[in-house]
């Protein structure tokens, strides 16, 4: 018996290149190469921007490959046709991610309520802007956006260049003008020589600057965690119980699938998952009915959903009704990756929730009861030895985000 090599997720990437362009380059994201910065030491000078434009290489569009564990997610990258992705894109818009001279203080960058030592969310309650106002809701991850088009909380951005342009012009956020950002950037000699060359005949608009951001930010996913070196492993062992228990046979009978086991089982030790995640994760995917919500590769239907968080407030958060105005989606926002959770808290759209353990009880308990409630949300009755499980699952799914440079911009 042949192990299926479809689900092999770590066997690789034999299929990375079908249905791609073979005239383009493939490449790995998460890769360091794609997010290292301009090469160079010190600070960023024209001369070594117009150096590294000059290398014809880093304008070719790619063809990109998801690493293993969310690329089973292949199917549902979300990359506009008009704005494909190139390495000068990708570092263009990772130096407008951290450049706080998009804000009218110069004091407030994407990286505010987006920034890496944070898992690309922020450990506050909501998040804060220019002047120190707090938004009404809690910065939600960018990472892994790549798998999602519609952006926000609410859902209120078709696309991630829309959701880029947002909070340049919201006074509670970055609190400019477009037009006063793309002022900005014009007076600024290594921006302009970028824009020029990775959006030819284009310039610094904002549409470009939303472009290059939504790039950037399509470069940052989850690297594999423990919870995805696991995954392969216990299904090898499902279908392969009784010839594991006499490995001299098996490996008689059926060397490949033998080696292919070692394989498996070297790649899950090398990055351990615990008992606790592992008991988690049964849980996750069985009585506590996680997945009816946070399900594919990125372990999000991307949908919204009413989990009465809010709903006892006298003028609750309506999320998703106040973009469609239809009753079902009150009190209704946006499935979040439960990727690298351990880094994002405080959680749920409001950020009430400080600890994923609060966040189990919270489900544990069914929500808060409501007229909208979804009919997903029941009271799940588990044990405090069960609690404790599915946070170590949650935590095994932290994989490594891309190392970024957040300093080295145009001056």
């Amino acid at each position: 018996m042949k192990y299926p090599t479809w689900s092999l997720m770590f066997v690789a990437l034999a299929t990375i290149a079908e249905g791609q362009d073979a005239a383009r380059p493939t490449v790995v994201l998460g890769s360091p190469e794609l997010t290292a910065g301009v090469p160079g030491r010190g600070e960023l000078t024209n001369e070594q921007i117009k150096s590294w434009l000059g290398n014809t290489a880093i304008h070719q569009p790619l063809d990109v490959v998801l690493p293993a564990g969310l690329a089973l997610g292949a199917n549902n990258i979300s990359i506009p046709k008009e704005n494909p992705i190139t390495r000068a894109k990708i570092e263009l818009g990772r130096q407008l991610f951290f450049d706080t001279r998009l804000s009218s203080s110069n004091t407030v960058s994407c990286a505010s309520c987006h920034h890496p030592e944070d898992g690309y969310g922020r450990n506050t309650t909501f998040g804060v802007g220019v002047g120190g106002q707090k938004g009404g809701r809690n910065s939600p991850t960018s990472f892994n956006r790549i798998l999602s088009s519609v952006q926000f909380w609410d859902g209120r951005a078709a696309t991630l260049e829309d959701q880029a342009k947002g909070p340049i012009a919201n006074p509670i956020e970055m609190g400019n003008t477009h037009e006063a950002a793309v002022k900005t950037l014009k007076g600024i000699e290594g921006y302009r020589l970028e824009f020029d060359k990775v959006f030819p005949g284009k310039g610094i608009t904002i549409d470009t600057v939303a472009q290059a951001i939504a790039t950037f930010e399509r470069a940052i996913v989850t690297g594999p965690s423990p919870a995805d070196y696991y995954e392969p492993l216990m299904n090898f062992e499902k279908s392969f119980g009784d010839d594991l228990k006499d490995m001299d046979t098996f490996k008689t009978e059926d060397l490949d699938s033998y080696n292919q086991y070692w394989k498996l089982k070297r790649a899950s030790d090398a990055h351990p998952i615990s008992p606790s995640a592992i008991r988690g994760r049964e849980l996750f995917f069985g009585k506590a009915n996680c997945t009816a919500c946070h399900a594919g590769a990125n372990f999000s239907d991307e949908k919204y959903h009413n989990i009465g968080i809010g709903m006892e407030k006298e003028n609750p958060d309506l999320g998703r009704f106040d973009q469609t105005k239809q009753d079902k989606d009150r009190g209704a926002f946006k499935t979040p990756t439960v990727r690298n959770i351990s880094q994002t808290g405080p959680y749920m759209h409001d950020g009430s929730l400080k600890t994923l353990t609060e966040v189990v009880e919270w489900y544990d308990k069914g929500g808060h009861p409501n007229p909208y409630l979804s009919d997903k949300m029941k009271k799940l009755n588990l044990t405090a030895q069960e609690k404790e499980d599915l946070v170590s699952y949650m935590q095994a799914l932290q994989g490594d985000l891309p190392v970024v440079r957040t300093d080295r911009l145009p001056k």
